[in-house]
């Protein structure tokens, strides 16, 4: 094989001649940016690249070590998949298994790695990974077969020069232990809940080994699938089935890697595949814990909307900070959680069991928003029939499923670029003193915020309860529970109409919020370009409501008036955020 390297701007491209003659391009782009949201003044300080990590463990060991032994549990129901899909189920778990190994120990060196293989960018501080060093180090296997999505169906590949790959690095510390992270991780219930602004849905597909032994995951190696969103319909989701292996690298450091199949037809992948992916986590002092998270992933990104295809393609909209920032947020809410009584800033005293209860009651919120406005096929997005209107509709009914409005409901959404830092949309978004002037429903209403629960260290990101006052009357009109939540990837506001005394009827009888019907709406913000220290630039502004259609509809199609009159709020919503904003229409 011979290596060519073209410099395109501040990207390299590589062009490989494979024997066959097939021209391949590999395109890999790097957006990584380690920084501290939390407070760590009592832990030692991360630097920009891994090089504090302690490696404890010979790394050329890890493909050569099995997974599946003597001391492992295979999981029929697994080994039943495959087997439905293959003549030899052992073959193909065997198969899987050094793959996952193999994995392991590309992803061991990609995470400790530092120049050449990763270099930084300056102007951003990104760490960005060599396109010639990486086909040099990992012997990159496109020669011998070339970079299928499809591995069963090769001869029906799009052209290759659809494919590109985008690689990022992130490095944080944790006020957590290696085996709460790792359970986290391995858990399919809780890693979907707590990365629901990435993960839209997610199957355990079967376990091909484990120790059968409760919170101990040395060794374990189960198949998945999942679908990976941004949050907005014009962003097409990512689907993939891959393996996640999970592995004691060595004393205090802990490994947990996924990996597309790559030989297996019966796992097809069209669009998307994970490359080697995961993190590493190292035990520290005080029952702390030190994550590097690589992603690395090709992908299709011909299908995402003109508005957010330099942020996907840049590869900062999937990156590895995306998933740790997410991974931060998930324990401060835990500790939130556990945190003992005290008053909130507000000066209402909220009680410890009160203060799950509308925590949990907001990650529902949450997660329910992010799933409402994703591209997954199970929303069945349609334009809104007017011209000129960039306006998507998804219609939901629902007859007997606890938690959510009986009957037809409808989700408009909209994503708009603003002239303006992300920062400033937010702030404007979030705080309570100037929603009657983009909120329609509330202009003839005064809101305050009734109670605030700060969730970490940043003071903007937190659950409240807002009221909604008339003007005239001076009576409560409506109540609404608010989630707000910034950080460098993203941001995002949502809330929902909340009927208090409900929810205390709940609490007194010591039941959870799950079943309490629940229309979200709210703004998701993410910044048009990837980020650089200065947040210039402009937002990706994302606006869905969440409405019960009251007149007849079918399942697919809302009513003509009830969608002309939520086009004509999204689009007054709009202009009333840009006159906020300061910018003309």
């Amino acid at each position: 094989m011979e290596v060519c390297a073209r410099s395109a701007g501040k990207i390299t491209k590589v062009e490989g001649y494979c024997e066959s003659g097939l021209d391949l391009w590999v395109d890999l782009k790097i957006d990584s940016n380690p920084e501290n949201d939390l407070d760590h003044s009592d832990l030692p300080q991360p630097t920009a690249s891994p090089q504090g990590f302690s490696t404890r463990v010979q790394l050329t060991d890890l493909g050569s070590q099995p997974i599946l032994g003597s001391n492992f549990d295979t999981n029929e129901r697994g080994s039943g998949l495959l087997m439905s899909a293959s003549p030899d189920a052992d073959v193909s778990t065997i198969k899987i298994s050094k793959q996952a190994s193999n994995a392991m120990e590309e992803l061991s060196s990609m995470a400790f790695a530092q120049e050449p293989l990763w270099q930084v960018d300056m102007a951003s501080n990104t760490e960005m990974l060599s396109d010639v060093e990486y086909m040099r180090v990992v012997k990159v296997r496109e020669c011998q077969s070339p970079p299928s999505l499809d591995v069963g169906n090769s001869r029906e590949l799009e052209p290759v020069l659809a494919v590109s790959s985008e690689s990022s690095r992130a490095v944080e510390y944790f006020k957590t232990s290696p085996i709460s992270i790792i359970e986290l991780l391995m858990d399919l219930e809780q890693w979907s809940l707590a990365f629901s602004n990435i993960v839209s849905k997610a199957t355990l597909v079967g376990v091909l080994a484990s120790t059968g032994v409760e919170r101990h995951y040395d060794g374990t190696l189960q198949l998945m699938k999942a679908e990976f969103h941004a949050p907005s319909p014009l962003v097409p989701t990512r689907e993939s089935s891959f393996a996640r292996y999970c592995k004691k690298l060595g004393s205090g450091l802990w490994g947990v890697v996924d990996v597309s199949p790559e030989t297996l037809p019966q796992f097809p992948s069209r669009n998307f595949r994970r490359r080697p992916s995961g993190c590493l986590i190292e035990e520290m002092p005080n029952g702390c814990s030190k994550v590097i998270w690589v992603e690395h992933v090709v992908v299709d990104n011909r299908l995402v909307h003109h508005f957010f295809q330099p942020l996907v393609t840049s590869g900062f909209a999937f990156c590895a900070k995306r998933w740790v920032n997410t991974l931060i947020q998930h324990f401060q809410w835990s500790a939130t959680v556990r945190a003992p009584n005290s008053p909130t800033d507000r000066g209402v005293i909220i009680l410890q069991p009160q203060r799950t209860f509308f925590l949990k009651f907001s990650e529902r919120m949450v997660k329910s928003f992010f799933m409402d406005i994703s591209a997954s096929r199970e929303n069945k997005w349609m334009p809104f029939p007017v011209s000129g209107a960039d306006i998507m509709i998804s219609t939901k009914s629902s007859t007997d499923d606890h938690g959510k409005i009986l009957g037809t409901t409808t989700v408009f959404a909209t994503s708009v670029h603003l002239p303006a830092p992300s920062k400033q949309v937010f702030s404007l978004l979030r705080d309570v003193k100037f929603r009657r002037q983009w909120d329609i429903y509330g202009r003839n209403h005064r809101f305050d915020e009734h109670a605030y629960i700060s969730n970490g260290d940043n003071p903007e990101n937190g659950v409240s309860i807002l009221r909604a006052i008339n003007d005239e009357t001076k009576k409560i009109k409506a109540l609404y529970m608010q989630e707000s939540y910034t950080a460098s990837t993203g941001s995002y506001i949502v809330y929902a109409p909340f009927d208090y005394k409900h929810a205390e009827n709940k609490l007194m009888k010591d039941e959870w919020p799950d079943h309490i019907p629940i229309l979200p709406s709210g703004f998701s913000i993410l910044p048009d370009r990837p980020i650089h220290w200065d947040e210039t630039g402009g937002s990706l502004l994302t606006i869905a409501f969440h409405v019960v259609a009251k007149s007849p509809t079918d399942e697919r199609e809302p009513s003509n008036q009830l969608g002309f009159l939520m086009h004509n709020i999204i689009a007054k919503t709009v202009m009333s955020i840009k006159e906020a904003l300061g910018f003309s229409i």
